[in-house]
Protein backbone atom coordinates (compact mmCIF):
# COMPACT_ATOMS: atom_id res chain seq x y z
CA UNK A 1 0.00 0.00 0.00
CA UNK A 2 1.33 3.26 -1.09
CA UNK A 3 1.47 6.27 0.95
CA UNK A 4 -0.80 8.93 0.35
CA UNK A 5 -2.02 12.39 2.24
CA UNK A 6 -2.07 11.79 6.31
CA UNK A 7 -5.62 11.18 8.14
CA UNK A 8 -5.33 11.64 11.71
CA UNK A 9 -7.14 8.33 13.88
CA UNK A 10 -10.09 10.58 15.09
CA UNK A 11 -11.21 11.23 11.71
CA UNK A 12 -10.91 7.28 10.62
CA UNK A 13 -13.19 6.77 13.96
CA UNK A 14 -15.28 9.16 12.38
CA UNK A 15 -16.04 7.62 9.53
CA UNK A 16 -16.43 4.33 11.19
CA UNK A 17 -19.16 6.31 13.46
CA UNK A 18 -20.62 7.27 10.62
CA UNK A 19 -21.01 4.25 8.69
CA UNK A 20 -22.85 2.62 12.35
CA UNK A 21 -24.69 5.82 12.24
CA UNK A 22 -26.33 5.25 8.78
CA UNK A 23 -27.10 1.54 9.54
CA UNK A 24 -28.72 3.01 12.79
CA UNK A 25 -30.83 5.03 10.33
CA UNK A 26 -31.53 2.11 7.76
CA UNK A 27 -32.44 0.12 10.96
CA UNK A 28 -35.27 2.83 12.34
CA UNK A 29 -36.27 3.46 8.79
CA UNK A 30 -37.49 -0.63 8.44
CA UNK A 31 -38.47 -0.77 11.73
CA UNK A 32 -40.88 2.54 11.23
CA UNK A 33 -42.22 0.87 8.30
CA UNK A 34 -42.98 -2.41 9.45
CA UNK A 35 -47.05 -3.29 9.00
CA UNK A 36 -48.59 -6.32 10.17
CA UNK A 37 -50.97 -8.61 7.64
CA UNK A 38 -53.82 -8.55 9.59
CA UNK A 39 -57.30 -10.20 9.57
CA UNK A 40 -56.76 -11.11 6.01
CA UNK A 41 -58.11 -14.58 5.55
CA UNK A 42 -56.62 -17.71 3.86
CA UNK A 43 -55.36 -16.53 0.46
CA UNK A 44 -55.62 -12.53 1.52
CA UNK A 45 -58.98 -11.46 -0.25
CA UNK A 46 -60.69 -11.30 3.01
CA UNK A 47 -63.08 -13.47 1.68
CA UNK A 48 -63.77 -15.57 4.91
CA UNK A 49 -64.55 -12.35 7.00
CA UNK A 50 -67.15 -11.05 4.30
CA UNK A 51 -68.94 -14.08 5.29
CA UNK A 52 -69.25 -12.69 9.03
CA UNK A 53 -69.35 -9.60 8.63
CA UNK A 54 -72.36 -9.70 5.97
CA UNK A 55 -70.46 -8.40 3.12
CA UNK A 56 -69.78 -5.60 5.20
CA UNK A 57 -66.39 -4.17 3.95
CA UNK A 58 -66.19 -1.67 6.24
CA UNK A 59 -66.08 -4.01 9.34
CA UNK A 60 -63.32 -5.54 7.77
CA UNK A 61 -61.05 -2.48 8.08
CA UNK A 62 -62.12 -1.92 11.28
CA UNK A 63 -61.61 -5.12 12.51
CA UNK A 64 -57.49 -4.72 10.92
CA UNK A 65 -57.72 -1.32 12.66
CA UNK A 66 -57.94 -2.82 16.38
CA UNK A 67 -55.90 -5.46 15.52
CA UNK A 68 -53.34 -3.26 14.46
CA UNK A 69 -53.26 -1.24 17.53
CA UNK A 70 -53.55 -3.83 19.72
CA UNK A 71 -50.27 -5.63 18.11
CA UNK A 72 -48.69 -1.79 18.01
CA UNK A 73 -48.76 -1.66 13.63
CA UNK A 74 -49.37 1.84 12.49
CA UNK A 75 -51.84 -0.19 9.76
CA UNK A 76 -51.32 -3.36 7.28
CA UNK A 77 -50.08 -4.05 4.20
CA UNK A 78 -51.82 -2.99 1.63
CA UNK A 79 -51.89 -6.25 -0.15
CA UNK A 80 -51.42 -10.10 1.22
CA UNK A 81 -51.09 -13.63 0.08
CA UNK A 82 -51.17 -16.50 2.50
CA UNK A 83 -48.58 -14.59 3.86
CA UNK A 84 -47.09 -11.09 4.20
CA UNK A 85 -45.19 -10.87 0.92
CA UNK A 86 -41.11 -12.06 2.27
CA UNK A 87 -39.97 -8.98 0.56
CA UNK A 88 -40.12 -7.86 3.88
CA UNK A 89 -37.94 -10.06 5.40
CA UNK A 90 -35.59 -8.92 2.31
CA UNK A 91 -36.01 -5.82 3.42
CA UNK A 92 -35.47 -6.28 7.62
CA UNK A 93 -32.21 -8.57 6.36
CA UNK A 94 -30.43 -6.17 4.27
CA UNK A 95 -30.83 -3.54 6.94
CA UNK A 96 -29.10 -5.47 9.68
CA UNK A 97 -26.64 -6.82 6.94
CA UNK A 98 -25.62 -3.35 6.34
CA UNK A 99 -24.48 -3.39 10.53
CA UNK A 100 -22.38 -6.59 9.40
CA UNK A 101 -20.53 -5.03 6.52
CA UNK A 102 -19.60 -1.62 8.15
CA UNK A 103 -18.60 -3.76 11.51
CA UNK A 104 -16.14 -5.79 9.24
CA UNK A 105 -14.36 -2.95 7.72
CA UNK A 106 -14.58 -1.49 11.12
CA UNK A 107 -12.85 -4.44 12.21
CA UNK A 108 -10.74 -5.12 9.28
CA UNK A 109 -9.54 -1.81 10.21
CA UNK A 110 -8.33 -2.18 13.50
CA UNK A 111 -6.61 -5.61 12.59
CA UNK A 112 -4.77 -3.65 10.26
CA UNK A 113 -3.57 -0.79 12.86
CA UNK A 114 -3.02 -3.62 15.08
CA UNK A 115 -0.39 -5.32 12.50
CA UNK A 116 1.08 -1.78 12.76
CA UNK A 117 1.33 -1.38 16.74
CA UNK A 118 -1.16 1.73 16.24
CA UNK A 119 -3.85 0.85 18.22
CA UNK A 120 -4.70 -1.99 20.29
CA UNK A 121 -8.04 -3.66 21.31
CA UNK A 122 -8.92 -4.31 24.76
CA UNK A 123 -6.64 -7.27 25.93
CA UNK A 124 -7.16 -9.18 29.54
CA UNK A 125 -3.90 -9.35 32.41
CA UNK A 126 -3.23 -13.02 31.53
CA UNK A 127 -4.65 -13.21 28.03
CA UNK A 128 -3.01 -15.30 25.67
CA UNK A 129 -2.85 -13.72 22.51
CA UNK A 130 -1.35 -16.61 20.44
CA UNK A 131 -1.55 -20.05 21.64
CA UNK A 132 2.02 -20.73 19.84
CA UNK A 133 3.63 -17.64 19.75
CA UNK A 134 3.79 -15.73 23.15
CA UNK A 135 4.66 -12.64 22.05
CA UNK A 136 1.60 -11.92 20.25
CA UNK A 137 -1.39 -10.08 21.25
CA UNK A 138 -3.65 -11.05 18.13
CA UNK A 139 -6.86 -8.68 17.58
CA UNK A 140 -8.71 -11.93 18.82
CA UNK A 141 -11.95 -10.16 19.44
CA UNK A 142 -12.11 -7.84 16.14
CA UNK A 143 -11.43 -11.45 14.17
CA UNK A 144 -14.48 -12.86 16.24
CA UNK A 145 -16.29 -9.90 14.69
CA UNK A 146 -15.43 -10.52 11.32
CA UNK A 147 -16.56 -13.96 11.16
CA UNK A 148 -19.72 -13.06 13.12
CA UNK A 149 -20.51 -9.95 10.37
CA UNK A 150 -19.54 -12.43 7.47
CA UNK A 151 -22.18 -14.53 8.69
CA UNK A 152 -25.20 -11.75 9.03
CA UNK A 153 -23.73 -10.53 5.63
CA UNK A 154 -24.85 -14.17 4.06
CA UNK A 155 -28.34 -14.10 5.26
CA UNK A 156 -29.96 -11.31 2.91
CA UNK A 157 -29.14 -13.71 0.21
CA UNK A 158 -31.20 -16.63 1.92
CA UNK A 159 -34.42 -14.51 2.24
CA UNK A 160 -33.56 -13.44 -1.48
CA UNK A 161 -34.18 -17.41 -2.14
CA UNK A 162 -37.04 -17.27 -0.04
CA UNK A 163 -38.97 -14.39 -1.64
CA UNK A 164 -38.20 -15.68 -5.08
CA UNK A 165 -39.03 -18.97 -4.74
CA UNK A 166 -42.36 -18.99 -2.87
CA UNK A 167 -44.15 -19.14 -6.10
CA UNK A 168 -48.18 -18.34 -6.27
CA UNK A 169 -48.41 -19.48 -2.27
CA UNK A 170 -46.43 -20.11 0.66
CA UNK A 171 -44.86 -23.86 0.91
CA UNK A 172 -42.78 -25.34 3.47
CA UNK A 173 -39.35 -24.56 2.09
CA UNK A 174 -40.36 -21.19 3.31
CA UNK A 175 -41.60 -21.63 6.65
CA UNK A 176 -38.76 -23.88 7.73
CA UNK A 177 -35.39 -22.00 6.51
CA UNK A 178 -37.20 -18.39 7.94
CA UNK A 179 -37.31 -20.62 11.47
CA UNK A 180 -33.64 -20.47 11.45
CA UNK A 181 -32.74 -17.19 9.67
CA UNK A 182 -34.76 -14.77 11.46
CA UNK A 183 -33.73 -15.96 15.02
CA UNK A 184 -30.47 -15.93 13.60
CA UNK A 185 -30.17 -13.11 12.15
CA UNK A 186 -31.27 -10.96 15.47
CA UNK A 187 -28.88 -13.13 17.59
CA UNK A 188 -25.96 -12.04 15.27
CA UNK A 189 -26.53 -8.56 14.96
CA UNK A 190 -27.00 -8.79 18.90
CA UNK A 191 -23.79 -10.54 19.51
CA UNK A 192 -21.38 -7.87 17.10
CA UNK A 193 -23.12 -5.04 18.94
CA UNK A 194 -22.11 -6.42 22.09
CA UNK A 195 -18.71 -6.85 20.68
CA UNK A 196 -18.70 -3.38 19.49
CA UNK A 197 -19.07 -1.95 22.33
CA UNK A 198 -16.29 -4.13 24.03
CA UNK A 199 -13.97 -3.29 21.37
CA UNK A 200 -15.19 0.38 21.22
CA UNK A 201 -14.87 1.32 25.24
CA UNK A 202 -11.03 -0.03 25.54
CA UNK A 203 -9.36 0.38 22.02
CA UNK A 204 -5.60 2.04 23.06
CA UNK A 205 -4.09 4.15 20.91
CA UNK A 206 -0.34 4.47 20.49
CA UNK A 207 0.49 8.18 19.25
CA UNK A 208 4.34 7.59 19.60
CA UNK A 209 4.23 4.19 17.30
CA UNK A 210 1.77 6.43 14.92
CA UNK A 211 4.79 9.43 14.85
CA UNK A 212 7.24 7.00 13.94
CA UNK A 213 5.48 5.93 11.16
CA UNK A 214 4.30 8.86 9.82
CA UNK A 215 8.10 10.55 10.01
CA UNK A 216 8.99 7.31 7.84
CA UNK A 217 6.52 8.49 4.53
CA UNK A 218 6.37 12.52 5.38
CA UNK A 219 9.19 12.99 3.24
CA UNK A 220 7.52 11.55 0.58
CA UNK A 221 4.39 13.74 1.47
CA UNK A 222 6.44 17.04 1.30
CA UNK A 223 7.11 16.76 -2.44
CA UNK A 224 3.73 18.20 -3.56
CA UNK A 225 4.39 21.31 -0.98
CA UNK A 226 8.24 21.05 -2.50
CA UNK A 227 6.81 21.80 -6.08
CA UNK A 228 4.21 24.67 -5.13
CA UNK A 229 7.06 26.55 -3.74
CA UNK A 230 9.40 26.08 -5.98
CA UNK A 231 6.61 27.22 -8.88
CA UNK A 232 6.11 30.29 -6.34
CA UNK A 233 9.63 31.26 -7.00
CA UNK A 234 9.61 30.96 -10.22
CA UNK A 235 10.49 27.20 -11.47
CA UNK A 236 9.22 24.99 -14.38
CA UNK A 237 6.55 23.09 -12.47
CA UNK A 238 7.43 20.19 -15.09
CA UNK A 239 11.24 20.35 -13.90
CA UNK A 240 10.59 20.55 -10.31
CA UNK A 241 8.16 17.14 -10.79
CA UNK A 242 10.85 15.65 -12.82
CA UNK A 243 13.91 16.65 -9.96
CA UNK A 244 11.95 15.79 -7.05
CA UNK A 245 10.72 12.13 -8.86
CA UNK A 246 13.78 10.90 -9.78
CA UNK A 247 14.78 12.00 -5.71
CA UNK A 248 12.06 10.09 -4.29
CA UNK A 249 12.73 6.92 -6.45
CA UNK A 250 16.17 6.75 -5.18
CA UNK A 251 15.55 7.04 -1.52
CA UNK A 252 12.58 4.51 -1.79
CA UNK A 253 15.01 2.45 -3.19
CA UNK A 254 16.97 3.07 -0.33
CA UNK A 255 14.52 2.03 2.15
CA UNK A 256 13.33 -1.07 0.13
CA UNK A 257 16.71 -2.30 -1.11
CA UNK A 258 18.61 -1.25 1.93
CA UNK A 259 16.63 -1.19 5.01
CA UNK A 260 17.61 1.99 5.85
CA UNK A 261 15.76 5.53 7.05
CA UNK A 262 13.83 7.59 4.25
CA UNK A 263 16.74 10.20 3.42
CA UNK A 264 14.70 11.87 0.79
CA UNK A 265 14.97 15.19 2.79
CA UNK A 266 18.72 15.07 2.66
CA UNK A 267 18.87 14.02 -1.13
CA UNK A 268 16.78 17.38 -1.63
CA UNK A 269 19.60 19.43 0.51
CA UNK A 270 22.23 18.54 -1.50
CA UNK A 271 20.97 19.00 -4.78
CA UNK A 272 21.10 22.34 -6.23
CA UNK A 273 17.90 22.60 -8.00
CA UNK A 274 16.21 22.77 -4.82
CA UNK A 275 17.81 25.37 -2.89
CA UNK A 276 15.54 28.12 -3.12
CA UNK A 277 13.55 26.16 -0.76
CA UNK A 278 16.59 24.91 1.40
CA UNK A 279 15.73 26.55 4.50
CA UNK A 280 12.01 26.17 4.42
CA UNK A 281 12.33 22.37 4.50
CA UNK A 282 12.71 21.65 8.33
CA UNK A 283 9.57 23.31 8.92
CA UNK A 284 7.79 21.19 6.33
CA UNK A 285 8.38 18.02 7.91
CA UNK A 286 5.55 18.28 11.16
CA UNK A 287 2.51 15.88 10.24
CA UNK A 288 -0.26 18.28 11.32
CA UNK A 289 0.43 20.30 8.34
CA UNK A 290 -0.94 17.17 6.27
CA UNK A 291 -3.67 16.45 8.07
CA UNK A 292 -5.74 19.29 6.02
CA UNK A 293 -9.02 19.65 8.21
CA UNK A 294 -9.14 15.97 10.21
CA UNK A 295 -9.80 17.56 13.63
CA UNK A 296 -12.63 20.39 12.73
CA UNK A 297 -14.56 16.75 10.77
CA UNK A 298 -13.90 14.79 13.94
CA UNK A 299 -15.57 18.00 16.13
CA UNK A 300 -18.24 18.79 13.84
CA UNK A 301 -19.56 15.05 13.42
CA UNK A 302 -18.35 13.88 17.00
CA UNK A 303 -17.93 16.78 19.11
CA UNK A 304 -20.49 18.52 21.93
CA UNK A 305 -23.76 19.11 19.74
CA UNK A 306 -22.86 17.64 16.60
CA UNK A 307 -24.16 15.70 14.51
CA UNK A 308 -23.79 11.94 15.94
CA UNK A 309 -24.72 13.08 19.25
CA UNK A 310 -27.95 14.91 18.17
CA UNK A 311 -28.56 10.77 16.53
CA UNK A 312 -28.16 9.09 19.23
CA UNK A 313 -29.69 12.05 21.54
CA UNK A 314 -33.02 9.66 21.63
CA UNK A 315 -31.18 6.67 22.77
CA UNK A 316 -29.13 8.74 25.55
CA UNK A 317 -31.52 7.04 28.53
CA UNK A 318 -30.64 4.14 27.99
CA UNK A 319 -27.05 4.32 26.87
CA UNK A 320 -26.38 6.22 30.43
CA UNK A 321 -28.57 3.32 32.52
CA UNK A 322 -26.00 0.27 30.37
CA UNK A 323 -22.59 -0.44 31.63
CA UNK A 324 -19.92 -1.72 29.12
CA UNK A 325 -20.22 -4.91 27.41
CA UNK A 326 -17.73 -8.11 28.96
CA UNK A 327 -16.28 -10.26 26.27
CA UNK A 328 -13.52 -12.69 27.33
CA UNK A 329 -11.92 -14.27 24.90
Amino acid sequence: MTAAQLITVGKRAAQWAQDLMFDLETIEGVRDGLKFRGAQGTTGTQASFLEIFNNDTSKCDKLNELLCKKAGFSSCYDVSTQTYTRKVDLIVSNALAGLGASTHKLCGDIRHLMAWKEVEEPFEKDQIGSSAMAYKRNPMRSERLCSLSRELMSKPASFANTLATQWMERTLDDSAIRRIDIPEMFLLADAILIGLDNVSNGLVVYPERINARVQEELPFMITETVIMRLVAKGESRQEAHEQIRVLSHQASAVVKNQGKPNDLVSRIKATEFFKPIWGELDDLLKAELYTGRSSDIVDRFCGEGGVLEQKIKPYMAYIEKSTTAELMV
